[in-house]
């Protein structure tokens, strides 16, 4: 044992500190509310490796690249954030590791700050991954750095899955200051084309010694102290994870539990075990009935979803209104015409000046992620879809086929354009569509906390780079000067002239509205 601390940590801080104990010495990703932070304070340890990649995608692979040449490695991305890198992701579970490497999905549920209320649970069934739910700061820290130790011993990478409220809330978390892990891998690349190579000859093999993994797995969750048995009153069990677990206790002390903190595999045989010793047991699980169906699969007889939602967030008087029949008393009740303050563009912010004006050209405008996507609140009323990152520009090329007579506005912020909109530019050159893309620089990655990204100039740990130039890219595409502009996002009627001109093009055409967010401007005291 060495010098036992306890520190005040949110989840995200404290996977930082577990992976840095754990002895990570990579870590990447890109920013998305509630994941954001675990990078932001990783970076702070020494002798650490810290970047924030173009998009999950490329983020996934770096992380393969530097674990399978000996680094621990932590990638990290909010559960939408895992549909760009499933790709790569799928086939590293056929592949294995070399170091360690963990894979963060912070999911949101009651979108907080999220296009959809995914269940990322299911990825780690699906792509064949064991997932980690950690219920507190205390098992943030600790379970990451079990995690590492459970990539190298079973040679997977393995999911961990905070959620809001972990990652976001803050408890004590107790470290071990003298308890530092190392990889016990050495460095550098082994070269093993049929391990490494996934060409389906050499991948449907892999396939074989990943089931073989799974198997393992699920023996090795029997006996985890991942997963574990309280019992206490046998008239009620709960099989629950996560904060749920958190919310259960409260709510119904004396009850007995089994807390799954490894969701894949489930321990089987624990769970039918567990079943049988009490009356009457309830799955508790946010979102889907992932454990639940699993459950019942195994002819245990356990209550789920009949009796809780299947959206948003629980709380424990949800959960003691639901198996104890017991409200809570309310203090008093709140009037019902009480207005709705609802969420606008701060005051100041530059992105108000294209969404003043760009209703006039009665055309229809394909939004994009980002704190610009406000634009669709009153006043403005200025964007009509959102779908994900980078489809405002393949959305209107869509549309374009539709409505040809009509020259489509695709908005996209500059973290977002480098994203997943560049591609999208590209193929809207290559098929010659005629829409107008605008995007709005705010010198920043705003919606997650002024991120650095490609467009900046500077890294994660504070190097300058070289940032995109978007007359380059635009002349690299085929957009002429005659289709391209940069203004003032505050000079309005520059702003208000450029779009007049290019919405006249009958070609594709490039607007970028550069100014600085306001926030991002009194942080740096420009």
């Amino acid at each position: 044992m060495g010098n036992i601390t306890k520190q005040f940590l949110s989840g995200n801080e404290a996977i930082a500190r577990g992976a840095f104990d754990a002895g990570c010495k990579v870590g990447v990703g890109y920013p998305g509310t509630p994941s954001t932070e675990i990078l932001e304070n990783f970076v702070k340890y020494d002798g650490v490796y810290a970047e924030w990649s173009v998009n999950e995608k490329v983020a996934a692979e770096v992380g393969i690249g530097a674990a399978l040449s000996g680094s621990r490695t932590i990638v990290t991305m909010k559960h939408v954030g895992l549909n760009v890198a499933a790709d790569p992701v799928f086939t590293l579970s056929y592949m294995g590791v070399k170091a360690g490497l963990v894979i963060v999905t912070a999911d949101d549920p009651n979108l907080y700050s999220s296009q959809n209320e995914q269940d990322n649970r299911n990825y780690a069934r699906a792509s064949k991954i064991p997932m980690l739910e950690p219920s507190s700061s205390q098992e943030a820290y600790d379970f990451v750095k079990m995690a590492f130790e459970l990539s190298e011993t079973f040679d997977t990478p393995v999911f961990l899955r905070p959620t809001t409220r972990i990652s976001h809330s803050k408890s004590v978390v107790t470290l071990d200051d003298g308890a530092k892990t190392q990889s016990k891998v050495s460095m550098g690349f082994d070269p093993n084309p049929q391990k490494f190579v996934m060409v389906p000859g050499f991948a449907r093999k892999r396939h074989f010694a990943v089931e073989d993994r799974m198997a393992k797995l699920a023996e090795y969750a029997e006996t985890s102290p991942l997963n574990v048995i309280e019992m206490n009153d046998k008239k009620i069990g709960i099989i629950t994870s996560g904060i749920s677990y958190m919310y259960a206790k409260e709510a119904c002390p004396n009850a007995s539990f089994l807390k799954i903190g490894m969701c894949n595999p489930l321990p089987k045989k624990k769970i039918i075990d567990f079943v049988n010793s009490v009356d009457k047991c309830y799955v508790v699980e946010e979102l889907d009935p992932f454990m639940e169906m699993e459950i019942k699969s195994y002819g245990c007889k356990v209550i789920g979803k009949e009796l809780f939602p299947i959206t948003g967030e629980f709380s424990p008087d949800l959960i003691r209104e639901k198996i104890c029949g017991e409200t809570a008393e309310s203090a008093a009740p709140i009037a019902d015409n009480i207005p709705v303050r609802l969420p606008a563009l701060c005051p100041g912010c530059p992105h108000r000046t294209v969404y003043s004006l760009i209703r006039k050209y009665n055309t229809i405008v394909t939004g994009d992620i980002g704190c610009y996507t406000l634009g669709v609140m009153p006043p403005f009323r200025a964007i009509d879809t959102c779908v994900d990152m980078g489809a405002s520009i393949t959305v209107a090329q869509g549309m374009s086929l539709s409505i040809p007579n009509k020259k489509m506005i695709a908005v996209i912020g500059d973290s977002t354009f480098a994203h997943s909109g560049i591609t999208g530019l590209v193929n809207a050159a290559f098929n010659k569509k005629k829409i107008l893309v605008i995007v709005m620089d705010n010198w920043t990655t705003a919606m997650t906390g002024m991120q650095v990204n490609p467009f900046v100039g500077e890294t994660l740990q504070g190097q300058q780079t070289t940032p995109v130039n978007y007359k380059k890219l635009a002349e690299a595409v085929g957009i002429d000067d005659d289709n391209y502009a940069m203004v003032d996002a505050y000079k309005k009627d520059e702003v208000e002239a450029a779009i007049d001109r290019l919405m006249a093009k009958d070609s594709l055409s490039l607007l970028v509205v550069k100014a600085p967010c306001v926030i991002y401007k009194r942080k740096k005291k420009l």
